[in-house]
């Protein structure tokens, strides 16, 4: 059976992207020493809208949001990096399917759940694909790319792990809990 996009689900992804846009450009803090290498913000925003909206949506926020900031940053793109934001939207929307936000739950037991999976996410991807594609795509020196991914991967475990998981627990918050008294 064929399970069509929803009207919702794409508005998402275009607002998702523009914003995974401008957290990258205007909301980043450089790594001395390791060239193109930033704590960002826009992680933290595509966990958030991932585990909201699925790993499809998460997917294509991070691969065309990832896409247009690199254009518009560096005038080209750098495709080994955007398809490990795409694989870590992903990750993040997989992971979304067991917690739900929706319901206004998100708690310890939610928290740590999401974070085991963004964090192996995190190391798999920026630690081992995105350097490995590196090496592949653009025969980059090893060292230098490894070096990147894992300082990136752990700068985007941080990341999410607090500024995703205050998103995620301030988007619960304002849900309506079952059984309350509260109308919609």
């Amino acid at each position: 059976m064929k399970k069509e996009i929803s009207v919702k689900t794409i508005v998402a992804i275009g607002i998702g992207s523009a914003v995974f846009v401008i957290l990258g450009r205007f909301a980043v803090i450089p790594v001395p020493g390791v060239p193109n290498t930033n704590l960002e913000t826009s992680y933290p925003f595509l966990a958030l809208m991932s585990v909201l909206f699925g790993p499809v949506a998460g997917g294509l926020i991070g691969f065309i949001g990832h896409t247009l900031k690199d254009f518009t940053t560096y005038g080209g793109a750098w495709w080994s990096w955007i398809i490990c934001s795409g694989v870590m939207g992903l990750i993040y929307g997989y992971a979304g399917r067991k917690i739900d936000l929706k319901s206004g739950v998100f708690a310890k037991k939610e928290i740590i759940t999401f974070n085991l999976y963004q964090i192996v996410g995190n190391a798999l991807v920026w630690g081992l694909l995105a350097p490995a594609l590196d090496v592949l795509i653009y025969a980059e020196p090893a060292k230098k790319v490894f070096t990147q991914g894992i300082v990136s991967g752990v700068l985007n475990m941080i990341a999410v792990a607090i500024i995703g998981t205050l998103l995620m627990k301030a988007y619960a918050a304002t849900q309506v809990k079952a059984g309350s008294l509260k109308k919609d």
